[in-house]
């Protein structure tokens, strides 16, 4: 067996959190007169944690401190709201089950809030995740490499033992920082050219191909 370890992504990789996430920066605009974005607005925003999201999401011009108030917002929204619409893609449970049973250790890194992450993971793949890991002040947030690291700590693996899946831009630029092995989806928020032009290198367009690369 090459690896021992995947690592995944969360949102457009593992989960399709659009609509959810769409909503609650409706919620979060809502609140101070600014227009709503639409579901491919979100595509494009998400990946660089909820703090970008908020500031592509608002209006160019808007001061920090009303930013800083429309995240506070947005976050108490998907506190509540973060399972309203959110459901693994087709086929993605299935083969974290396969993989578990092939004795691999299975971890998530998203720049996603930390408790959403593990809400999320306890959810929708219950016995599967070994490590979960998002967004908290002191780590790095990706394309940064420490999430994976700190993943890595906490498998027992070591670099080359591990192979990243992500869907973005961020993730591949991850990828790339972080020295891994890595698979990218093209399930996700982000289409090939995107994917092509920041440097992904090897595609799965299915989920059930991803078992092609496993033992």
């Amino acid at each position: 067996m090459k690896y021992k370890a995947v690592i995944w992504d969360l949102d457009g990789t593992l989960l399709d959190t659009l609509e959810d996430l769409m909503n609650s920066v409706n919620y979060g605009l809502e609140g101070f007169g600014m227009p709503a974005i639409t579901l491919e607005m979100t595509r494009r925003f998400v990946g660089n944690g909820v703090g970008r999201l908020i500031e592509l999401a608002v209006p160019k011009g808007t001061d920090k401190e009303t930013e800083a108030k429309v995240l506070a917002r947005f976050k108490g929204h998907y506190e509540e709201h973060s399972l309203d619409k959110t459901k693994p893609y087709e086929g993605v449970v299935d083969v974290l089950k396969a993989l578990k049973e092939k004795g691999y250790k299975l971890a998530i890194v998203s720049n996603k809030i930390e408790n959403a992450v593990g809400e999320l993971a306890d959810k929708f793949f219950t016995g599967l995740i070994d490590v979960a890991i998002g967004e908290t002040p002191d780590v790095p947030k990706k394309p940064a490499p420490d999430m994976i690291y700190k993943a890595l700590d906490k498998l027992g693996v070591e670099k080359s033992e591990a192979i990243f899946i992500g869907d973005s831009d961020v993730d591949v630029a991850t990828g790339i920082n972080s020295g891994l092995d890595m698979l990218t989806v093209l399930w996700g928020f982000r289409d090939e050219d995107e994917l092509i032009e920041a440097g992904a290198k090897t595609f799965v367009r299915r989920p059930e191909e991803l078992m092609n690369y496993f033992v």
